[in-house]
This record gives C-alpha cells, sequence and structure tokens, in this order.
C-alpha cells in the first residue's frame, strides 16, 4: 500500500471483502490479507516439512521461516534475539509469566484497564513467586492510564508493572514512552499488550522505551500468530524454558516451545510489505487520517444523542483514539442492539466485555451484556458507516 492512501486499492487485497459482509468488529480479529492467503497455500503445498532439514525443499523452508522471524523483528524495530512468535499473545504471555524471577516480597502493578490476557499470566506470576499485587485504576472521568496516576502505587519494591497501549473497551491510545520513563524511574520492568494498538499504528518498541511488548498479526491482517518483545537487557530475568540440550541465547531459544507455527510466520513478509516494508510511516500516517474520518461519522451519532454514553474519548482525533468505539444506550439491552442488527442488516458488529471484564464490571459498573463495541480498521469505508448510523438510527428511534 505506498504511496497515498486508496480505499479502494486497500480493498480489492482482502478476498473476504468481496462478499456481502460488513465487518465491523475489527479488534476480535481482522481479515487477511489476499497475500496472506497466498503464501500459506504456496507454503502448505510445496515445502510444508519439518525444519532444520539440509535437503532442497528442507532449505526453502528453513529459509521462509526465518526470512519470517527477520520481517517481524524489523517491523518493530526490535534485534532478531528478541522476539519470539506463538499461538497467541495470552499463550506468549503466559510463557513468559512462567519464566520471569522475582524475589518474594517484591511488588507489581497491574492495571484494571486490561484485557485478561494482560491480567491473568502476571497473577499465576504472582501467585509462584509470592509477589504482592497492587492494582492500577483509570479515573472513571478520563479513563486514561498516565503518570500521574501510577506514580502514587510505585515503590521501590516495584519490580514489574503492565498495561495497555490501547484498550480493546475504550479505544484511548495511552502515553507509553511517558509511563515507560516513569515505570523506569524505579527500576521496575515494564510489559505492553499491544494488541490493540497494532492493527492501527506503526509499532517500535524501541521508541516507546518498554522491557517487553506483545501483539497478535491475526489482528494486523495476517494469520493466527503472535509476537512477543523482550529487550536484550530485559531477559536476564527469564529463565530459559526450553530442552537441556537447545540453545539459550535468544527469546525464541528461551520461550518458543517449537510454537512459532511455520506457515504463518513464513506469511509475515508479506503483511510488513503490504504495511510499507522498510518505510511504513507514510502508510500509518495516511490510515490514521482515514480511520479518523470513519470514527468521526460515527462519533458524531453517538453523541448527538442524550441516551447514549460512549465509553472512552469522544474525540475523533486519530493521535487521541483509534476507531474502536463502545457505547451503551439508556434503558437499552446491548445484547438486543446487536441482535437487532443482526435481523436487518448486514453490519458485523459485538456486544459484550471483550475479555476486559474487570474493565467494564469494577470501572465502568455495566451490566453483564456489557457494551455494544463497533470496531473499525483502514479497510472499512465512510459509506460503510454512515450505513451502520442508518441501522443504528432506525433500531434506537423504536
Amino acid at each position: 500500500m505506498p504511496g497515498s492512501f486508496s480505499i479502494n486499492n486497500a480493498r480489492k487485497r482482502f478476498p473476504a471483502l468481496q462478499q456481502d459482509q460488513v465487518f465491523l468488529d475489527n479488534a476480535g480479529g481482522s481479515q487477511a490479507l489476499g497475500d496472506v492467503v497466498d503464501a500459506i497455500t504456496q507454503y502448505l503445498s510445496k515445502t510444508n516439512v519439518q525444519l532444520g532439514a539440509s535437503y532442497h525443499t528442507g532449505t526453502i523452508s528453513n529459509t521462509k521461516y526465518e526470512q519470517g522471524y527477520q520481517a517481524a523483528a524489523k517491523y518493530i524495530n526490535a534485534g532478531r534475539d528478541e522476539i519470539v512468535l506463538g499461538a497467541s499473545t495470552t499463550q506468549l504471555f503466559m510463557n513468559l509469566g512462567g519464566a520471569l524471577k522475582f524475589n518474594e516480597g517484591d511488588e507489581i502493578i497491574l492495571s484494571k484497564a486490561e484485557h485478561e490476557t494482560n491480567v491473568k499470566p502476571w497473577l499465576h506470576m504472582a501467585d509462584r513467586l509470592k509477589l504482592s499485587v497492587k492494582w492500577w485504576v483509570p479515573d472513571k472521568n478520563e479513563l486514561k492510564l498516565t503518570p500521574d496516576n501510577l506514580k502514587p502505587l510505585l515503590s521501590d519494591k516495584t519490580k514489574f508493572v503492565s498495561c495497555t497501549h490501547v484498550s480493546n473497551i475504550l479505544g484511548s491510545i495511552h502515553d507509553i514512552k511517558s509511563i515507560a520513563d516513569t515505570v523506569h524511574s524505579v527500576g521496575a520492568l515494564f510489559c505492553v499488550d499491544g494488541v490493540s494498538f497494532a492493527p492501527h499504528r506503526q509499532v517500535d518498541v524501541k521508541a516507546f522505551g518498554v522491557d517487553f511488548y506483545a501483539f497478535s498479526w491475526y489482528k494486523v491482517y495476517g494469520p493466527h500468530i503472535s509476537v512477543l518483545y523482550a529487550k536484550k537487557a530485559a531477559q536476564a530475568n527469564i529463565k530459559p524454558q526450553n530442552h537441556y540440550f537447545n540453545p539459550t541465547e535468544t527469546l525464541e531459544d528461551k520461550l518458543g516451545f517449537a510454537a512459532s507455527n511455520y506457515e504463518a510466520t513464513q506469511s509475515i513478509p508479506s503483511i510488513v510489505s503490504y504495511l510499507g516494508g522498510d518505510n511504513p510511516g507514510p502508510v500509518f500516517a495516511a490510515i490514521a487520517e482515514h480511520e479518523g474520518k470513519l470514527q468521526k461519522t460515527l462519533l458524531d451519532f453517538l453523541t448527538s444523542r442524550d441516551d447514549i454514553t460512549v465509553h472512552g474519548s469522544t474525540s475523533s482525533d486519530s493521535s487521541i483514539r483509534v476507531p474502536t468505539i463502545s457505547f451503551t444506550v439508556k434503558g437499552k439491552n446491548s445484547r438486543a442492539i446487536v441482535e437487532e442488527a443482526d435481523k436487518i442488516s448486514n453490519f458485523g458488529f459485538r456486544w459484550g466485555h471483550f475479555y476486559s471484564k474487570r474493565l467494564c464490571d469494577e470501572v465502568l459498573g455495566l451490566g453483564p451484556e456489557a457494551v455494544v463495541r463497533v470496531s473499525m480498521v483502514h479497510y472499512n469505508t465512510e459509506e460503510e458507516v454512515k450505513g451502520l448510523v442508518e441501522v443504528l438510527d432506525k433500531i434506537l428511534s423504536k
């Protein structure tokens, strides 16, 4: 997608978009690029062998796998030895949580603005190592994680802090670099869930200043595989979990467990190429501009009604939020709204807590059906969002 952004050209690259379905549940998983589909098909058809072999087809597979790892590392500005690819972000965080080394009585800080992916692994870790847990709760009015509301929790006992880059409910972008600086001021390690950020903006782990960062490629136009970054210096806190006779130098050595799916790994260069290759900046700038138009159309409608509460920022500024928008309607059940839309339209969006149950229950104070969530990405069109507004207006006017 080099050069100026064209929504028509972008949509042509996704086979799933060539059908009568509007995909507005992209925070749960984006559609896959045609190039990814083709790469996986070719791999499974012609080069699907166990890695490490020296015969002809084996060397091709080895090369394709390594190219996938190299592309993933370069894409996030990490070293090849600083990443591991695995089944999901949840699984990679569980692997990391089972390998980190701390001392009994150390403190960790967890946020209540999280998908459970970025909570449960660290609670398991705390239980295993007998660590103390502090909860970082955003102010209910602003719903932002900031250095200011983190600082009162920090102490010389703090050894690990985690938070999301973008909430999969709220859509607001947190200032990760400032939070990282605050965490490091007490010598703690900082871990970030980038799953809801990565489909929308460029990931640069060095610029963010994080120690650990993870996201899922199946939400960034690829297959069901994820990546975990661990800064080289931070890897000193990881006890290698692999077989005793294998190397222990890289993060893949330490936490890989042979779980980097071959066909998915070798498809990553196709995603990276689509998103600008060596120069993703202009592509993501164009994506942000387009997504700003999408979210403005929906937010203008939602904020025009007194019976609707948007959870998170109501600004359409793409520097503040991504187009993952959640809302509730006074006197109406979130599930009923979505199911009514299912009956009268081809717009695919959802209701629920989306695994951010602590946020929905304990911070937002919502009921069991939680929110209606509409999550857009760059291949959605303004016409699609206007059509959704018409459907919502029809439902809510009953």
